[in-house]
């Protein structure tokens, strides 16, 4: 069975998961500094993503502008909730009154984190809490040790199903592990290897997956174009197809605030790549000769 054919993952082991998601981050905002959006229109999304199949949706607290709110939505849109939609979340930003971080909880402040995102949700306990380390600097060059051990403190007590990490190294994922089993790892989809998470069983879970999951991503748009062209698809069904075909152990979180963008990201369950289709997509050609 190829790459491709695999749609769905066993999240921490025990959570059946279409391996095409949805993220949450656009619902509320398009940017973080970009104005509030329709909150009808993002419930609508919503009820769209979980008829289409949609049963992994990632989010946090700190999506948000104004008065409207991804956790908000979620809850109005999706409760009661299916018994098999599985609500992912990130803690570790401190939300700002607009919705743009302001700085980063300490250990001590992230239970305060983890309950309002369980009052805002409706829940008793998040299925997946990632701790997001760094803000939008590179992975790396601190100690996500403490703040992983609050986290899994509350683990222990029941508030979260499964742990997860965001915007780590190696080094930091190692680290983590070695504090309670880390489900998922969250980076920008040209960070961390998928390799690193797939040697252990970890979900992959890039943001901003519409950058691909292939060398040069969105830095080669007329790659994309081509294949895209060739297959009668659009370049961003092709980037998260790309993305899918890395590994039986990444997820693609695509996000949008339009019904008809929705509908598109996730039609691409439908399409497959051929491995000429992926040499392109990477800048080489399968032919006599090639690697």
């Amino acid at each position: 069975m190829s790459v491709m054919t695999i749609k769905t993952f066993p999240l921490g082991g025990d959570l059946t998961i279409n391996r095409l998601g949805f993220g949450a981050m656009r619902l509320a905002m398009g940017t973080f500094a970009g104005p509030a959006r329709d909150p009808e229109t993002g419930i609508a999304v919503l009820r769209r993503a979980v008829e289409l199949g949609v049963n992994h949706i990632d989010t946090a607290g700190f999506y948000g502008r104004d008065a409207v709110w991804a956790n908000d939505l979620i809850r109005r849109a999706l409760t009661p909730y299916r018994d098999d939609l599985v609500l992912a979340t990130k803690v570790g930003p401190l939300p700002g009154p607009h919705g743009v971080p302001i700085g980063h909880a300490t250990a001590e402040q992230l239970r305060g984190l983890v309950e309002a995102d369980l009052r805002a949700l409706g829940l008793d306990r998040l299925d997946l809490v990632y701790l997001r380390a760094g803000g939008t600097t590179e992975p790396g060059g601190e100690s996500i040790a403490e703040r992983f051990a609050a986290l899994a403190e509350l683990r222990t007590e029941g508030l979260i199903r499964h742990l997860g990490v965001s915007n780590v190294d190696t080094s930091q994922l190692a680290e983590a592990r070695s504090i309670a089993p880390v489900a998922a790892v969250q980076n920008r989809h040209t960070g961390l290897p998928p390799a690193a998470p797939e040697e252990a069983g970890i979900a992959h879970v890039p943001y901003f997956p519409l950058g691909g999951g292939v060398d040069g991503g969105p830095h080669h748009p007329e790659r994309l174009a081509s294949v895209a062209a060739r297959l009668g698809a659009t370049p961003a069904q092709v980037a998260i197809a790309a993305l899918l075909a890395t590994s039986p152990t990444a997820l693609a979180i695509p996000g949008t605030g339009s019904l008809a963008h929705l509908e598109e990201n996730l039609a691409t369950d439908e399409l497959t790549l051929t491995d000429e289709d992926l040499s392109e997509l990477r800048g080489r050609r399968v032919g006599p000769g090639s690697p």
